[in-house]
């Protein structure tokens, strides 16, 4: 199992995820590439909601295709385009997440590759 670190002389987290994230030794690991909001048929979404509903959908998927769930993330990273959007990206995330708390980053960009996009994540996981 892996450990989260949330020391008490730090400020806690702002949010649902911890300030570290302990892999034990001779544990599997898995890096994703960075999923957008793409169905698998190649539609796009419209709204943020949809978007961050397919990319977890998406992430879930590739995790289960390797033998690992969501319960397993250590480290995540979210790219979105709005400052607006990050309420609700992050309420889908809790959908999916639960109480794991991995490691946390959240970004705010100009653009991702194609401009209908809205939100991109990227996660590792680990697994004894």
């Amino acid at each position: 199992m892996n450990i989260s670190h949330s020391p008490k002389t730090v400020a806690p987290p702002f949010g649902p995820y911890a300030h570290g994230c302990e892999v034990p030794m001779g544990s599997r690991i898995i890096y994703t590439a960075g999923e957008v909001g793409v169905m698998p048929d190649g539609t796009i979404p419209k709204t943020i909601e949809e978007q961050a509903d397919c990319v977890w959908k998406n992430l879930e998927n590739i995790l289960k295709h390797a033998g690992f769930s969501l319960k397993d993330l250590v480290k995540m990273t979210t790219f979105l385009v709005k400052a607006s959007d990050v309420a609700a990206a992050g309420k889908v995330r809790s959908k999916y997440l639960g109480e794991t708390r991995p490691a946390s980053s959240t970004v705010i960009v100009a653009a991702l590759v194609k401009p209908e996009w809205l939100i991109e994540v990227e996660v590792v996981a680990a697994q004894r």
